[in-house]
């Protein structure tokens, strides 16, 4: 539970640069939001494989 409540920080995070990257055009807001998803992307991968660790276990 503690890798979905830092999912769930990161998309807080993104959804406060997604407007000063789209509306207002600041390119470093850019760069955090490409970070924020690669690490979306190793989280989400890592909840998997402990979801099927888990699931297998039973």
């Amino acid at each position: 539970m503690e890798k979905f409540e830092k999912v769930k920080e990161l998309i807080a995070d993104i959804e406060k640069d997604m407007p000063k990257f789209y509306d207002a055009g600041n390119g470093a807001a850019g760069t955090r939001i490409r970070k924020a998803m690669q690490d979306l992307k190793v989280l989400a991968t890592d909840i998997r494989k402990e979801v099927t660790e888990k699931k297998n276990s039973k």
